[in-house]
């Protein structure tokens, strides 16, 4: 149901922008990532390149890749509903999913996905329908995304108590703030990866070791 407030205001912000109602829709059906939505709007508004537009929400969606990872075992066997799952992982699929028993993901994996997305791209157009109406009674409305993820990241820490995810995204966050403002979600990001990628090898290392003894 989150995605009810956060489709709706990524709804009214479109129209604030001046995208137009089929356009906005089309981003929620083809694009289907919250936060490079969000992102994508000041872009569209300044006329930037669609190259530019399109190397920024690659930035931002990199994430992506390693919410795959752990699912790679629980997509469905049909090529097409595969290839749909791994489209419509967004961060709150992955949360859910993840938060699941092993052995019933496979068989509900599509559905959610598909529940998700219809309730995302049907709150992009009420909001877009209800326009710049909501944003004068409801101002900074692109905060609804931000307190879905901080609700989403605190049920899935209550689910399976690990502290290492909270730890990096601190560190690589203070870390990116002190070498830049424009940049700083992609920077974040990739600190992020380099910690994840630095203690599996590290991990890898240590058990290796381990057998070898």
């Amino acid at each position: 149901m989150g995605y009810l407030p956060a489709g709706i205001a990524f709804g009214v912000l479109a129209q604030i922008a001046g995208v137009p109602i089929w356009a906005t829709i089309m981003l929620s059906i083809v694009l289907y990532a919250g936060a490079a939505q969000y992102a994508c709007l000041p872009m569209l508004s300044a006329g930037l390149p669609i190259g530019n537009i399109a190397t920024n929400i690659a930035a931002i969606n990199l994430r992506h890749v390693f919410y795959g990872m752990p699912l790679l075992q629980s997509l469905p066997k049909n090529k097409i509903a595969k290839t749909y799952c791994l489209f419509a992982l967004t961060d709150e699929t992955f949360s859910v999913m993840t938060s699941l028993p092993h052995e019933i993901r496979r068989a509900i994996i599509l559905p959610i996905s598909l529940f998700n997305q219809s309730w995302w791209v049907l709150a992009s157009a009420v909001g877009v329908m209800i326009g710049s109406t909501l944003g004068d009674l409801v101002p900074h409305l692109d905060f609804a995304l931000v307190c879905l993820f901080a609700i989403l990241a605190y049920e899935q820490f209550q689910s399976i108590k690990r502290y290492f995810p909270i730890g990096i995204a601190v560190v690589a966050l203070t870390i990116a703030s002190l070498f830049t403002s424009n940049w700083l979600l992609l920077v974040a990001i990739t600190i992020c990866m380099l910690m994840i990628l630095a203690r599996g090898f590290w991990v890898q290392h240590k058990v290796t070791g381990e057998n070898d003894e």
